[in-house]
Parts: structure tokens; sequence; C-alpha cells
């Protein structure tokens, strides 16, 4: 068919660009959505996105988030815990990996390579700008996670650390703590292994690893989830939250976000009620 009156045909050459043009862009929006939308929760050093966490499905009966930040409805009582259907040899042994690529900007050594128990429980408290936060670690659900956890609160890595991530939407309720830095891109200067199990579930009162969308990517940043959220089974559970700890979670949640400080792009953001730890305390 041959061009309409007036409008020269493109050469083979602008073809070519125009071809190559689109599949640039096409390329470069496929990146931008692994960046920013493909679960995970840590970010490059360099500021940008690995990983940001989205719901993977959001509620269709929960109402979303408003533009300025109030948050969806937030259910009440707490989800049950999930549980190894086989438990774990114990002692199970852990190895820690320093990360070069890395640093840490808050000097830590590394927790104790070797033997771990894998039963037991560890009380934690977060003394925190928002109210106390009471934690029970479970080593029969990550042995080698709680042994880290444990190893950084008592060299005092979270103390004067803030939670620089809150999520208020729908799918996806939760607080994001122990970044050095304060946006997402800090850790310990190592990486810790995944501790994952076949029905590993999530739901509010569920303490968890974050971490990048890579395996066996996480250090020091863990999330308190307070209400609705739908992320696939790829973040470590270690422990769970008390409820006078949810009570406060429930009151930084209501507050929302802070519209006067930047996000990341996918409605969460830093909490208009901050949240520092100030220390960790926890038993012998």
């Amino acid at each position: 068919m041959s061009e309409p009156p007036g409008r020269p045909g493109p050469s083979s050459t602008t073809a070519i660009v125009l071809v190559t043009g689109s599949v640039v862009v096409v390329v470069v929006m496929a990146l931008a959505f692994l960046a920013w939308g493909y679960p995970g929760f840590l970010r490059k050093p360099d500021g940008s996105a690995e990983g940001v966490l989205w719901a993977a499905t959001p509620s269709s009966t929960s109402p979303s988030t408003t533009v300025s930040g109030t948050p969806a409805a937030i259910p009440g009582g707490r989800a049950p815990m999930p549980k190894r259907a086989k438990p774990l040899a114990d002692p199970v042994t852990c190895a820690f990996v320093p990360d070069p690529a890395a640093p840490a900007p808050k000097k830590v050594e590394l927790p104790p390579d070797g033997p771990a128990p894998s039963k037991g429980t560890v009380d934690v408290r977060l003394a925190t700008t928002a109210g106390d936060i009471g934690l029970t670690l479970d080593r029969a659900l990550a042995p080698c996670t709680v042994v880290n956890f444990l190893s950084l609160a008592r060299q005092g890595f979270y103390d004067g650390t803030s939670c620089h991530r809150l999520s208020v939407t729908a799918g996806l309720q939760m607080l994001q703590c122990g970044d050095p830095v304060g946006d997402g891109t800090g850790g310990p200067g190592y990486t810790i292994r995944d501790e994952l199990f076949p029905g590993l579930t999530y739901g509010r009162g569920v303490l968890a690893m974050a971490k990048t969308q890579a395996p066996d990517s996480g250090g020091s940043q863990f999330f308190l989830v307070f209400g609705d959220i739908t992320i696939p089974p790829d973040y470590t559970v270690f422990g769970s939250i008390d409820d006078p700890g949810l009570e406060v979670l429930d009151r930084v949640a209501r507050r929302g976000i802070d519209p006067a400080k930047p996000g990341i792009g996918d409605g969460s953001g830093p909490p208009r009620t901050p949240v520092t730890l100030t220390h960790v305390t926890t038993t012998p």
C-alpha cells in the first residue's frame, strides 16, 4: 500500500532507527518495572531501588490508601504464626558472608559461625521514640536469623537507627526498620542466608527479614507486620510482635506517611510519626 499523498515513506535506515528506539523504550520500561515493582525490600547503595516491595495481589475488599497517606483499614487480632511441618536439626550450622561491595556504614562484627540451637525463644524489647515494641524471636523458625539479630542488637548496631519506611496500603501494611543509613540502602556489611520453608505465611503480628529479590541477601533490615500483607514466601519469618507493640504500630500507621518527605514510588515512605530505635534489650 502506498503512503498517503504528501507523506514520504520512511527509508529503511529510518525504519531501523524507529524500531531500535521502540525496543530500547520497552527494555527501559521493563527494567523500571523490575526495579520498582518486583517483590523485595532493600535498595541499592546508590539509592536506586533493588526490588522495592509492592503487594503481590492487593486485597479487593480493603480501601486503598489516599494520596495523603491515610491508611487503609487495619485488621484487629493477630494472624496465626507459621510453623515448620518438619522441625530442624538441633543444632544447625550458621555461616555469615562478608559483602565487600556493601561496606557497613556502622562498624559491626560478624555473628559467630558454627552451631546454633533450633529450639526455644528469646524476648527482645525495642525501645523507640513512639513507644516500646516487644518481640519474641523463635529459634525453631529461623535459628541463624535469630543469632544474627541478637548479635546486632547486643553490639548496639540498631541504637539510634530509624524505621525509615511505612506502608499503609491494603496488601502491604508494615513498618521497616534496621537500616543505619535510614533510606533503605544500608546494612551490616555482610549477608545472611534465607531460612524459608513450605507453608510460610505472613500477617498481623509477624516479624520478618527484609532483603532484595536476590536469594540470601538479607542483613540487618527487618519489617514489622501490623495488618494486611500479600507477599510471596521469600522473606524469613523469625518471630512475633506482642500486643502492646502492635498498639504502637497501629498508632504510627493511623497517622500515615509523611507527605513532606520523599517516598520510594510505591505509596510507602517515612512515617508521619518518627520511629527511632533508642535501644534494644535482649534476654541473656
